[in-house]
């Protein structure tokens, strides 16, 4: 079993000093074949009361959660309930003809045109966004960014899609799905797609972002309540489950987790060459970020070196990415 150094252990202290002392935290977790080399949680989940951060401390991780909304569709593509070819009007025929041509694979890898639900809401709204009211938007919405298949534009409409998809194909709500389908399986005890007044968080951390030189609560806008394109949360410890799932069959076959890993589409975004079904691809690399309302988070995995980084946070920044690359690098060859 790989050790960490004191060396290593100081480095890693020093990179993560900011999260460290009276102040919004994280959690940091560092895989090496199969072994939590690091576990380790910083600061505080819950600053306004006193709660410390710790490994069980279960964050909102934002677009991280998308790779669970795309593993949700892959289960019912294996369960022959759907295809990734199909139409996504077969599905939600509400949608305008614009969409006569998206497929739930151009919904999956961000090339599907669709416009940005935040660009056309009430930006004046108090009242959070479901999956359903997204849905309810573009039905206005009789244009695209640009023809299905044809160019690559990040998109959490797309995302908010796929779970109301879900939820047609299964019968079941898409809560339900990926509660029952996979956080079950994997006994990831913690981790939920958040319902406000329906489900809970345990071991919850509550986000911030700094104002003026002091942290003040920033947990939920009115974009936090959808579902598809960022609805869990989880912890480190239960995203160590995750982890391990994606290198066998104990969820999703290979040919899925091989669609999920494979480049679909090229972006220009900065360190992400391609993107697949809910991660992003940069060569040896898979990762995803995720960005909310007083929290940053990401996971960054070198399947191949049975490596992975993992830092969860409630707060605005940093940005996390460049610190779990620099904590890659020292376990890396």
């Amino acid at each position: 079993m790989a050790q960490v150094t004191p060396a290593q252990q100081a480095a890693i202290d020093k990179l993560m000093q900011r999260y460290d002392g009276h102040v919004p935290g994280a959690s940091l977790l560092v895989l090496k074949d199969g072994e939590p080399i690091v576990r380790k949680a910083y600061g505080y989940a819950d600053l306004q009361h006193g709660v410390k951060a710790t490994p069980q401390t279960n964050y909102r991780l934002a677009s991280i959660s998308k790779q669970f909304t795309a593993a949700a569709i892959l289960l019912l593509a294996e369960d022959g309930k759907l295809g990734v070819d199909d139409p996504v009007r077969k599905w939600l025929p509400s949608l305008p003809a614009a969409t006569d041509d998206i497929r739930i694979r151009h919904l999956l890898s961000h090339t599907s045109g669709l416009v940005d639900y935040e660009e056309v809401m009430d930006a004046k709204q108090e009242w959070q966004l479901h999956d359903a009211d997204v849905l309810k938007l573009l039905e206005g919405q009789d244009r695209l960014y640009f023809p299905p298949g044809t160019d690559y534009r990040y998109s959490n409409s797309a995302y908010c899609l796929l779970a109301l998809i879900v939820e047609k194909a299964s019968g079941m709500r898409f809560a339900d799905f990926v509660k029952s389908r996979i956080f079950a399986p994997l006994r990831m005890d913690g981790s939920v797609e958040f319902e406000d007044g329906i489900s809970t968080v345990q071991n919850r951390a509550y986000g911030n972002s700094e104002v003026d030189g002091k942290w003040v609560r920033t947990d939920q806008s009115n974009t936090s309540a959808t579902l598809g394109d960022g609805g869990v949360y989880s912890s480190i410890d239960d995203l160590a489950k995750w982890d391990a799932a994606l290198y066998d069959e104990r969820l999703l076959k290979a040919a899925s987790l091989h669609a999920a890993f494979t480049p679909k589409t090229k972006t220009p975004e900065p360190d992400v060459p391609y993107y697949g079904y809910g991660w992003r691809i940069n060569g040896d690399a898979l990762w995803h970020s995720g960005e909310t309302i007083g929290g940053r988070n990401v996971i960054l995995r070198y399947p191949k070196e049975k490596l992975t980084v993992v830092i969860l946070s409630n707060r605005n920044e940093p940005e996390p990415y460049a610190t779990a690359k620099a904590i890659a690098a020292l376990f890396r060859p």
